[in-house]
């Protein structure tokens, strides 16, 4: 589980046909092979690493559901570990199991802040709440706005240094995980409405 809380923007050393290569300095402390690490938002186990770089295997369901297949040497990743049972949890609650992409649509100035508008697809946006979380390439973000095709999220001057989000252009693919408990209960509620239909 995560909080969302982007602790390091890492550098892609190598991102070849199942293999994804990280240059890592702050996530690096503390670490250990098999722990879980969000990168971009996708919870993926460590299976080498150094002080400074992290080796991952990504399985073909994460590249179909991710933008990870998308990254080449050089991109910066949002990177997060694990949280442990004595964290706070400063964000909300993460699983690092990306449902799908949307893409960035826009990029506006609101005084200090950056407004951020996103597509996302259907079956993702029935889940989205304006003043709920959403977890964009990791980050946990709050929803502001929702029309049928799209949402936005704020981010204020300590997001925007510590993500990689303004670093994309319109156009640019993100991960997102919607949230868990919204999740929840709309397929309860689904589940329910499906067992009276046959009732």
């Amino acid at each position: 589980m995560f909080t969302g809380i982007i602790e390091e923007v890492g550098r892609v050393l190598e991102a070849a046909d199942g293999v994804l290569r990280i240059e890592v300095k702050k996530i690096a402390e503390g670490s250990r092979l098999g722990d879980s690490i969000a990168i971009n938002g996708v919870d993926l186990t460590i299976t080498e690493f150094s002080d400074t770089e992290m080796r991952f295997d990504v399985m073909p369901e994460t590249y179909r559901r991710s933008n990870l297949a998308r990254l080449e040497p050089g991109d910066r990743v949002n990177l997060e570990r694990s949280v442990r049972a004595n964290d706070r949890l400063s964000g909300h609650i993460v699983r690092g199991v990306v449902e799908g992409t949307g893409r960035l649509r826009s990029a506006e100035p609101d005084g200090d802040a950056v407004v951020l508008t996103y597509e996302a697809p259907p079956e993702l946006l029935d889940f989205v709440v304006v003043k709920g979380p959403i977890c964009i390439d990791g980050a946990s973000l709050t929803v502001i706005a929702k029309t049928t095709d799209s949402f936005s999220v704020s981010l204020v001057q300590y997001t925007q240094a510590s993500t990689n989000h303004l670093e994309r252009a319109p156009g640019d693919e993100v991960n997102l995980e919607t949230d868990i408990l919204a999740r929840y209960v709309g397929e309860l509620l689904e589940a329910r409405g499906s067992l009276k239909r046959r009732g």
